[in-house]
């Protein structure tokens, strides 16, 4: 299990002021960690550096759009 404890979360700067968003914290370039932030304690995805740039690319391109 990956220690969240001391991770530093951010959102993104075109989020609302609400708490209805996606949170990140990159972990000493090891891992990058994902959660949602109406819900903090609740387990928080984890990624490769690798695995998060390919999907944050993927995204860009819009591979997701429907």
């Amino acid at each position: 299990m990956i220690d969240l404890s001391n991770a530093k979360w951010f959102k993104s700067s075109r989020s609302g002021g609400d708490k209805n968003c996606v949170e990140v914290a990159f972990l000493t370039n090891t891992h990058v960690a994902v959660r949602d932030s109406k819900n903090p304690s609740a387990p928080a995805l984890t990624f490769t550096p690798t695995a998060w740039s390919t999907f944050t690319a993927a995204t860009a391109r819009g591979d997701f759009d429907s």
